[in-house]
């Protein structure tokens, strides 16, 4: 049996897990590893080499229909926890039939700028808003496949917490 993911049916945004946030599409953060060169005797050269369970900046985009609303309220400059939960189908190829993924998306975010939009007759206002990026989990299911704490200096991807050795190291 082979499920192959097919598309994201539907998908809410929730702020503090309650209340529910408008319609809106979501650019989800980069997990970017920083990376350091290295050169040295015995090497051909420069050689690119990402950090340890480090992870540089992330910021999520969300786009609004309106700047009203969801866009104002996470406007203000505080810290959001944003719950996104997302349907998704797949194809299960073996049995040729369709199924349903239960995704999730946790961020705790704090906003970095907001744009109104373009007012026009007919058109919605294209609203968008960046927000800087402190907590990101992703789950499938019950399975959580990431998260990333910047503040706790966690990294965890498929249950192996990458930067358990750093905080042991460091006396944590």
């Amino acid at each position: 049996m082979s499920q192959q993911a097919a598309a994201y049916i539907n998908l809410e945004i929730y702020e503090e897990s309650v209340n529910l946030l408008g319609v809106a599409k979501v650019k989800l953060p980069d997990i970017v590893f920083p990376c350091v060169n290295i050169s040295g005797a015995g090497m051909m050269g420069n050689m690119e080499v990402p950090l340890y369970g480090m992870v540089d900046t992330m910021t999520v985009s969300i786009n609004w229909l309106t700047p009203h609303g969801d866009a104002v309220t996470l406007m203000s400059p505080k810290k959001h926890l944003l719950d996104m939960r997302v349907a998704e189908e797949y194809w299960d190829v073996g049995d040729a039939e369709v199924g349903l993924w239960a995704d999730r998306y946790v961020m705790i975010v704090r906003p970095k700028t907001t744009s109104p939009g373009t007012v026009a007759p007919m058109a919605a206002a294209d609203t968008s808003g960046e927000y800087a990026v402190y907590y990101f989990a992703a789950y499938r299911g019950d399975e959580q496949l990431w998260e990333v704490d910047k503040r706790n200096m966690k990294c965890v991807i498929l249950g192996v917490d990458y930067m358990e050795p750093v905080r042991k190291a460091l006396g944590k």
